[in-house]
């Protein structure tokens, strides 16, 4: 019998405001950077972008919340630690309801700290500061090396990042999959009201013009975060890696970067997203 195709909830968790600016500065909206990647993973999906952040969203409930296969999270650049403001709220209630209603989980960066928040942990602002471009040295702990979202991938790897909050208490239920120097919970499996949600703090879903469009949005800041001495060196950052985008195959750049397979090559880039996919999603469809 032939499978039914999978349906799956997308949600951007950036406010319309933000989603504008970002699209300003060439980056691709969170909900269909995601969708994509979904779609590159499974061909035969269906994509239903939402968001959560806007006032005038309304998400699913009951039955309609239940007829989805999975939900995915994208990252936002609201702060979940936030309680006073109305779209972070908002997204915490829903996903709550979505633990409840059973609906498997799983994103990046936002996602993680929305995963450990609606079961009960805490986040908070990290105190080495913004980690940007690439996450060094993710490491697996001994859960993440026996766990199914990190089958087929190797013990320590870079991935694509942009955050200034991090996990700090990870609620009963959750499990810590990997970690870096620079933030202490880069990956987690957390179980809440029988529901699922398995999430990162990196983004496999973005690549080198999504950071550089980051950076083009962002470069006064980071620039007085520390992250960059200048402008003008943000700008060549922002330069090299669009250059590396368009042509992959530049040693040179690759070298000067500290970039590899890691972040240029899908098949390893996504294989979190493809074993949620195989471990959570597809068993749904049968």
């Amino acid at each position: 019998m032939a499978r039914r195709k999978m349906k799956i909830l997308v949600l951007d968790g950036y406010p319309a405001d933000h989603r504008v600016e970002l699209a300003a500065h060439r980056g691709t909206l969170a909900g269909e950077l995601y969708a994509a990647r979904l779609i590159e993973c499974e061909p035969d999906c269906e994509t239903h972008v939402m968001y959560p952040a806007d006032e005038n969203c309304e998400l699913p409930i009951g039955q309609a919340l239940s007829g989805y296969d999975g939900i995915v999270w994208t990252g936002s650049s609201l702060t979940i630690h936030d309680d006073q403001d109305p779209r972070v709220v908002r997204q915490i209630r829903f996903a709550q309801a979505a633990f409840e209603a059973k609906v498997p989980m799983f994103g990046s960066c936002w996602a993680a700290q929305m995963a450990v928040t609606a079961a009960g942990g805490y986040c908070a602002l990290n105190p080495n500061g913004r980690e940007f471009g690439i996450a060094r040295k993710i490491e697996l702990t001994p859960a993440g090396r026996g766990h199914p979202m990190y089958a087929g991938k190797t013990n320590v790897f870079d991935g694509f990042t942009s955050h200034q909050d991090e996990i700090t208490h990870v609620p009963s239920g959750a499990t810590i999959l990997a970690a870096n120097a620079f933030t202490s919970i880069q990956a987690v499996d957390v179980t809440y009201k029988g529901g699922s949600f398995w999430a990162v703090q990196y983004h496999p879903e973005y690549d080198l013009h999504e950071v550089a469009s980051l950076c083009r949005w962002r470069k006064q800041g980071l620039t007085e975060q520390g992250n960059f001495a200048s402008i003008k060196e943000a700008e060549g950052f922002i330069g090299k890696w669009q250059a590396l985008h368009e042509d992959p195959k530049r040693s040179d750049l690759r070298w000067q970067l500290g970039i590899d397979d890691d972040v240029l090559n899908t098949d390893i880039r996504y294989l979190e997203l493809r074993n949620w996919l195989a471990a959570k999603v597809y068993p749904r469809l049968n």
